[in-house]
């Protein structure tokens, strides 16, 4: 087959420059018939197989092939023949050829048999519907690599996107997004569109038909909207938000983001989820920002309070004044030990409570069996016992962090005539020094570090900032 090229210069040498076509067909070393070809028409003809290629060797066990496929389709999806197993069965039969042949048959059915998947166009009214779905994006946390799960939310008609990172999928993750999201759309959609994910859907039963997890009945009844669960493995149900997944991931997690905290990360998702209102999706007469200023207005209102998007677990008081949560234990303050207690665990906190007070607020871990301890819970107990001040561990983590000031400050006690006995410092230097500490309760620790302290403190620590 001639180029493109090769078919102008005929063209041109018989049309322009009056050559005949023996003269041609010598000057660009082609056939006559070649010549005759290009001068009937400036483009090239398709190549068509007017007669299927002869297969000598696989030709007879061609039947057999396709009975073997079409069996596949009565049979059970996880035992049905693949091409290995069809190559065996007819290499029994008297098959001689590759493995190879057989393989390329198969794939060639399944080329001609396979149609392309269509959809029909959806269009949504403003405020009607949204679309949730989660992801995963690596992000570097506190210098620490890490994958985040993304939430996301999209509303259908103005095509406005909402993000948010987590450390989890877990279902006070999952009301969370809710509720950040529905601030950032400045309202609740009507209908929110989900895959059957297990923070929201116990069991599938027949049809459309859902048994819902209680907490996610409770969490929709506090803000009043329908949700629908898709088909399971159809998320074309939801095309609008699994784009999404992929947009904002290719878009606003590229170059991998390095920041100090989850919070950081989720300034910058937010800001540019805002960013992205400037933006006019295809076909579309106006930018994602506009058509949200038109929806707004159909969107539902949000209630007076958020909804307490944590959960709730009862505990028992260790021992060492801990409660323990997932294989983690969080301190609790010793002079309020009450044995039975309650977990409020939120995304990126965890409370602890007795009655309906907050006796205790920590940092949320998600590794396992770690200990997260507040030093100041334990002050009290150390003024009690303060022989345990060299090993408390609470007290040894803390030390490793304060300012050195504090270290001189202890040496200072010992020369102002509190001597150091053979295991440390003696219990009233402890005492003494557990009083500073306590002030961290009430104060900043810089301020703590820096203040001229009352007496009889207020002269060493004057004369030791000197």
């Amino acid at each position: 087959m001639i180029s493109v090229q090769q078919r102008e210069k005929i063209r041109r040498a018989y049309f322009v420059e009056e050559k005949s076509i023996r003269q041609i067909a010598r000057g660009l070393r082609c056939s006559r018939r070649t010549v005759r070809k290009a001068i009937s028409s400036p483009e090239s003809a398709s190549y068509t197989l007017s007669a299927p290629r002869p297969a000598p060797v696989l030709g007879p066990y061609k039947q057999r092939v396709q009975e073997l496929l079409a069996e596949n389709e009565q049979l059970p999806r996880k035992q049905r023949y693949i091409g290995h197993k069809i190559y065996e069965l007819i290499q029994k039969e008297g098959y001689a050829g590759s493995e190879s042949s057989v393989r390329g048959y198969i794939a060639q059915l399944r080329r001609e048999k396979k149609r392309r998947k269509v959809y029909i166009p959806l269009e949504f009214d403003p405020g009607t519907d949204a679309q949730m779905d989660w992801g995963e994006g690596v992000a570097i946390i506190a210098d620490e690599r890490v994958t985040a799960q993304l939430f996301y939310m999209r509303l259908c008609y103005s095509r406005k996107l909402f993000m948010m990172a987590f450390p989890s999928q877990k279902q006070e993750a999952f009301f969370e997004g809710h509720v950040r999201a529905f601030h950032h759309f400045r309202g609740v959609p009507g209908r929110i569109s989900y895959d059957n994910l297990r923070t929201a859907v116990m069991r599938i039963l027949e049809g459309r038909n859902r048994q819902e997890q209680e907490g996610f009945i409770v969490f929709r009844s506090h803000y009043l909207f329908e949700s629908h669960f898709c088909t399971p493995g159809q998320g074309h149900e939801k095309g609008r938000v699994e784009k999404g997944v992929g947009f904002g991931r290719r878009n606003f997690m590229v170059p991998i983001p390095n920041m100090a905290s989850f919070k950081e990360l989720n300034e910058h998702l937010l800001a540019s989820c805002l960013a992205d209102d400037s933006r006019r999706v295809d076909r579309q007469p106006v930018t994602i920002g506009e058509a949200w200023e038109m929806e707004k207005l159909h969107l539902l209102p949000l209630p007076e309070r958020d909804f307490d998007c944590c959960v709730n677990r009862p505990a028992t008081l260790n021992p060492y004044s801990q409660v323990v949560l997932h294989t983690n234990r969080y301190s609790v303050p010793v002079d309020k030990a009450y044995r039975h207690l309650v977990i409020k665990a939120y995304p990126f906190r965890v409370d602890i409570l007795h009655m309906d007070e907050v006796i205790a607020s920590h940092p949320r871990c998600y590794g396992r069996e770690q200990d997260i301890f507040d030093p100041l819970h334990y002050l009290p107990l150390l003024e009690q016992r303060p022989g345990a001040f060299e090993h408390a561990k609470p007290i040894r983590r803390w030390r490793k962090e304060w300012p050195p000031v504090y270290e001189r400050f202890l040496e200072r006690l010992q020369e102002q005539g509190l001597p150091v006995g053979r295991q440390g410092l003696n219990g009233r230097s402890i005492r003494e020094f557990v009083q500073v500490l306590k002030l961290h309760r009430d104060h900043p620790a810089r301020l703590v570090a820096h203040r001229p302290l009352s007496r009889p403190w207020s002269m060493v620590v004057s004369m030791l900032m000197a």
